[in-house]
C-alpha cells in the first residue's frame, strides 16, 4: 500500500510540477535520509543534539531550496533567512525547554515504556529542543521562499524600487501568509493528536489536567515556538532579500 500511495504521489507531482515536481518527490527521500542520520548520530554518548540539529536543518534547507529550485537569488536569500531563524529560534527554544521541564515522557506514556531502560545517555533537554526545531523547519523554509519569490518578481517589474519599499512589500506579503501558516501548524497538531484528546475524555481529565499534562503542554509549546519562528522569518527574509536585490547582487 505504501508503494502504491508513493507512486500516486509521484505521478501527481510530476503531472502538476513537471521536472520540479519530480525533484520535490526525490527531495522527500533525501530529507528523510538526513533525519535518519541525525537521529543515529544523536544516540552517540558524546553527540551534541543542538549542533546536529543546526547541521541537519541546514542540509534540509539546502535540499528543499537548491535541489528543487536551483541556485538563484530567491533560494540564496531564503536559505540564509532559514539558517538565521533556526539559530535564533533554537537558542530561544533551548532556554524555554530547560525551564518548563517538558522534556522526556509524559505519565500517559510511562506504562508502555516500563519494559525499557530510560538510561540511554542522552540529554533530553537538548533532544526536546531539537524535536521542536525539526517540527518547524518545513514551515520556516516554506515561509522564506514564499516571501523571497514574490519580492524577486516585484523587483523584476520595478527595478527603480527602493530598498525600504521592497522591504515593506515583503512584510505585507508576510502578513498575508502569517495567519494561514500559524493555523496550519495549529490544526496539524489537533489532527495528529485527535486520539490523545479522545483518550483524555475517556480518562475523565478536567480542563486543567489536560492543559497541564506534559504531552499536551509540549505540543502547545511546539505550536507557539513554530509560530514565533514563522513570525521571525518574515522580517528576516524581507530584510535580506531587499538588501540583495536592491544591491544588485543577483538578478537570476
Amino acid at each position: 500500500m505504501n508503494v502504491i500511495l508513493a507512486l500516486i504521489l509521484f505521478i501527481l507531482m510530476v503531472m502538476v510540477g513537471g521536472e520540479k515536481g519530480a525533484r520535490s518527490f526525490i527531495a522527500i527521500f533525501f530529507n528523510f535520509g538526513v533525519l535518519f542520520l541525525t537521529i543515529l548520530f544523536m544516540t552517540h554518548p558524546n553527540a551534541n543534539p543542538i549542533l546536529l540539529t543546526i547541521i541537519a536543518c541546514a542540509a534540509i534547507s539546502f535540499i528543499s531550496l537548491f535541489f528543487i529550485n536551483g541556485i538563484n537569488v530567491k533560494t540564496i536569500t531564503a536559505f540564509m533567512s532559514t539558517v538565521i531563524t533556526i539559530v535564533l529560534l533554537l537558542l530561544f527554544i533551548f532556554l524555554i525547554n530547560k525551564n518548563v521541564l517538558i522534556q522526556g515522557f509524559g505519565e500517559e506514556e510511562i506504562e508502555d515504556l516500563t519494559v525499557f531502560s530510560l538510561y540511554i545517555g542522552v540529554d533530553f533537554v537538548k533532544i526536546g529542543a531539537s524535536m521542536i526545531i525539526m517540527s518547524t523547519i518545513g514551515a520556516i523554509i516554506d515561509i522564506a521562499i514564499s516571501i523571497a519569490s514574490p519580492m524577486r518578481e516585484i523587483y523584476a517589474h520595478n527595478t527603480s524600487i527602493t530598498r525600504r519599499e521592497l522591504f515593506s512589500a515583503g512584510i505585507s506579503i508576510g502578513r498575508d501568509i502569517l495567519g494561514t501558516s500559524a493555523n496550519t501548524i495549529f490544526f496539524a497538531f489537533f489532527g495528529s493528536y485527535m486520539a490523545l484528546l479522545i483518550w483524555y475524555k475517556d480518562l475523565s481529565y478536567s480542563f486543567g489536567q489536560i492543559i497541564n499534562s506534559k504531552i499536551f503542554s509540549a505540543e502547545m509549546i511546539t505550536i507557539f515556538c513554530a509560530g514565533i519562528g514563522i513570525a521571525l522569518t518574515i522580517p528576516i527574509t524581507a530584510a535580506i532579500t531587499a538588501y540583495f536585490l536592491v544591491s544588485r547582487v543577483g538578478h537570476n
